[in-house]
């Protein structure tokens, strides 16, 4: 399997975020790509090559122009505001029920208004990692399009966070959805993303929740307990033409192998009923029992049956990288995942 990976992704390096009321180095981080290469390389996965330069023209369509604005100029605003030695660029308030949401002509109150949380901080050079996670992910789903029974998109930042509106969870730009429209601009009349973070794909739901064109379904840790908290909860199906194209399997803390096999099982027979001509994985392996961050008791060998059933689907798969903060073990598990659909492809 060819892995697209860019050096770019170091360009986003903030020293901290605020994590359980503390300011913490922060998980999401560039060692992260290389414990994932680190293994790739161990296990001569395939080749990793750097990735083609796109345009925005595709990231407009599934985000809208003043959170683009925003994110590509926050930090010249931000530095302009307090100096060369400026803090940590992060909200310092939201609104909240009650409030108008009418963008803010300050930075700090932009902040406020574009960010979902305190966990993503904006360094000098993001927009620049942000603007290469683009292009790793859109390079892979080339390959994809081209022939390719199936691609890694070695992205970082992550990207199913981010909504139309909103960037947070560490992520900007959404890169699944980016190349779900590609598909679909490539001409798939069908695309099924499945998204296997430990966290609600909520920027993609909300991205795609009122299409047929683009079917979403999401394996997470129960939206009752666990961020982003407000979405992910199984009653969401999708509205108007996009309704009964968006299914949420939420799973109580200290969910294993046997209850979330049970629901990766159901998750994959809808996708196959809906019939898609190319699969987009956003893969986490946050779920994984060492996670800092979260509460599911997937073990390594997990990884393995999951790659093994998504390759059942037999559709042009493209793999895109979500969260999963056990540095050590992150490697082991994202290629555990990506042999095991080799595996079964042959």
């Amino acid at each position: 399997m060819i892995t697209i990976a860019s050096e770019d992704h170091r360009l986003h390096a903030p020293k901290g975020e605020f994590s359980f009321g503390e300011f913490v180095p922060p998980y999401e981080n560039p060692r992260r790509v290389d414990s994932i290469l680190a293994r790739i390389a161990e296990t001569r996965l395939g080749p990793v090559r750097p990735p083609e330069r796109f345009g925005a023209d595709l990231i407009r369509r599934v985000h809208n122009a003043p959170l683009l604005g925003f994110l590509e100029t926050a930090w010249t605003q931000w530095q302009a505001q307090f100096g060369p030695d400026a803090p940590p660029a992060l909200p310092l308030s939201w609104p909240v029920g009650g409030m108008r949401a009418i963008e803010p002509e300050g930075i700090t109150g932009k902040f406020a208004f574009f960010a979902l949380d305190a966990s993503t901080a904006i360094t000098p050079t993001s927009w620049a990692a942000v603007r290469s996670a683009v292009d790793v992910a859109l390079s892979a789903q080339k390959l994809v399009a081209g022939g390719e029974r199936a691609a890694f998109a070695l992205c970082r930042p992550p990207g199913h966070h981010a909504t139309p509106d909103n960037y947070g969870g560490y992520c900007f730009v959404n890169n699944a959805a980016v190349a779900a429209e590609a598909f679909r601009q490539a001409g798939a009349a069908r695309v099924a993303v499945l998204d296997v973070d430990y966290h609600h794909g909520n920027g993609t739901q909300a991205i795609f929740y009122r299409r047929p064109d683009v079917m979403f379904a999401s394996l997470h840790a129960s939206p009752e307990t666990t961020y982003p908290y407000f979405s992910g909860y199984a009653d969401e199906i999708g509205e108007g033409p996009g309704e009964g194209f968006n299914a949420n399997y939420p799973l109580r803390h200290g969910t294993a192998w046997n209850a979330y096999g049970a629901a990766l099982d159901h998750a994959l027979a809808r996708i196959e009923g809906y019939g898609p001509d190319a699969l987009v994985i956003s893969l986490g392996v946050d779920t994984f029992e060492k996670d800092p961050i979260s509460h599911l008791k997937l073990r390594s060998e997990d990884y393995i049956r999951i790659g093994e059933a998504i390759a059942r689907l037999k559709r042009p798969t493209l793999f895109v990288m979500e969260g999963g903060y056990a540095i050590e073990e992150l490697g082991l598990n994202t290629v555990n995942l990506l042999q095991g659909f080799e595996a079964k492809v042959g």
